[in-house]
């Protein structure tokens, strides 16, 4: 099987609104000037980085912002433009979220269950509802509709309506991943932590509910999954995803030493499921949790190369954070499951709270169901090369709180947006019109 990581493109109204609660990074910069155009080119640079190791790529173009579709069922009408006016003049905190571009950070965008793992035999997507937080609640009609482009053969895949909304999803994020290797059948972790008895409340939401996560299972036809809380010493420290504390590939998790509630029992269960399952624990007495947060070191992309290494792709913060880079000297290399580390630069993405694994959904599939993708949301160098440029000519270089209130961004939004999608050859109303997901794809 390959397994192809498909990025966010980063939209061209990135910027520090600060909507996110319990996401520290996002609060910390909240009002600062952002660089939509860096923060692109960063993007590209991620992913030509996973392409040089050889590795397959592919994007999801951003949505549309401001999402005037939004503002409509909010009772707001005319033109796009006067949409927007409207919806500023009546509601500016309200308008912001219609401007948000987080629907970059693609490990949010669904749940992925490959085929080896479901009861049909198909890959399954579920698109994820993202309830907890207004800003994002809005993508997932995109969303479906970009997946149900993308992945179109009922042959291989099979595109679910997300869980209702009462019950909070996050996708990927909160969601591993654990077999042999990518062709063998895993075992599919679900970590959440709304639903988690004496554990929930504090002062971060957990945004996972484990009926969401039970639910998506089901619909998946998963045999083997395991239910396991976050630690909410984790939630409290910021680690609003599981993400920002685990990683997992193939046979090895990667993950902080309070990333999860019941870790001892975690471990037990996964080690008489899988044998050769390795668990590299980074203890607390060498990376806190705070510092573990603040570089995003188990944000990072787990990846097999060709050869069979194992690499870790890393934000520089982990570089730059000297009890980090400590550990990760004395454990990366050598003898150990995870050969190398790559270092890169995505710190507009990082500034927003989302690091490499962030801006990534994961996607493994047999040959058969690699032909069976629509080519045009996957990346070479050419197609990567004409990006960059037109990112430059497009993406504005800086955005300034107060220029998110001025039509001339809205509508140098949509302008570029669509040359993104003219070079791309998607037509805006195949990903933009109301969701093609089909309930019927649910198993029976």
């Amino acid at each position: 099987m390959i397994e192809i990581n498909f990025d966010g493109l980063i939209g061209p109204t990135h910027n520090y609104a600060g909507l996110s609660l319990g996401n520290l990074a996002s609060a910390s910069n909240a009002g600062r000037t952002s660089r939509p155009r860096a923060a692109a080119l960063q993007g590209i640079a991620k992913m030509r980085l996973l392409m040089s190791l050889g590795l397959r790529q592919g994007i999801l173009p951003p949505h549309h912002r401001p999402d005037t579709q939004w503002l409509r069922r909010l009772g707001f009408s005319g033109s796009e433009a006067e949409v927007c006016a409207a919806a500023h003049a009546a509601d500016p905190a309200l308008f912001r979220n219609a401007l948000s571009a987080s629907a970059m950070w693609t490990a949010n965008a669904a749940t992925i269950s490959p085929a080896p793992d479901t009861a049909d035999g198909r890959l399954h997507l579920t698109p994820a509802n993202l309830a907890s937080m207004t800003h994002r609640s809005m993508e997932w009609r995109q969303t479906a509709q970009q997946l149900a482009v993308i992945f179109p053969d009922r042959r291989h895949f099979a595109v679910h309506p997300p869980v209702p909304a009462r019950f909070g999803d996050e996708g990927a994020a909160n969601f591993m991943r654990l077999c042999t290797q990518h062709a063998a059948r895993g075992v599919e972790i679900f970590v959440y932590g709304e639903g988690a008895g004496e554990f929930g409340g504090g002062a971060f939401p957990a945004r996972q509910d484990r009926r969401a996560s039970e639910a998506i299972a089901r619909a998946h036809g998963v045999p083997d999954a395991l239910f396991v809380a976050q630690s909410r010493q984790a939630i409290a420290a910021g680690a609003f995803h599981n993400d920002v504390v685990a990683v997992a590939n193939e046979n090895v998790l990667f993950t902080h030493e309070q990333a999860f509630q019941d870790r001892d029992w975690l471990y037990s269960e996964l080690r008489r499921r899988i044998p050769d399952v390795s668990v590299v624990e980074v203890p607390a007495s060498q990376v806190s949790l705070e510092d573990a947060i603040s570089s995003y070191l188990f944000n990072s992309q787990l990846v097999t190369l060709r050869d069979g290494r194992m690499v870790l792709i890393l934000p520089k913060e982990a570089e730059e954070n000297p009890r980090v880079k400590t550990w990760l000297d004395a454990n990366i290399g050598g003898n150990g499951p995870i050969h190398a580390a790559h270092f890169i630069d995505v710190r507009e993405s990082m500034r927003n709270g989302g690091g490499p694994a962030c801006l990534r959904l994961r996607v493994a599939v047999t040959e058969d169901a690699l032909a069976a993708i629509d080519s045009r949301f996957l990346l070479d160098d050419a197609k990567a090369d004409a990006l960059a440029r037109l990112i430059e000519d497009h993406w504005p270089e800086t955005l300034e709180p107060a220029m998110l209130a001025e039509p001339d961004l809205w509508q140098q939004s949509w302008d570029a947006r669509a040359a993104l999608l003219d070079l791309l050859g998607i037509g805006r109303k195949e990903i933009d019109g109301q969701s093609v997901v089909d309930e019927t794809t649910v198993p029976a």
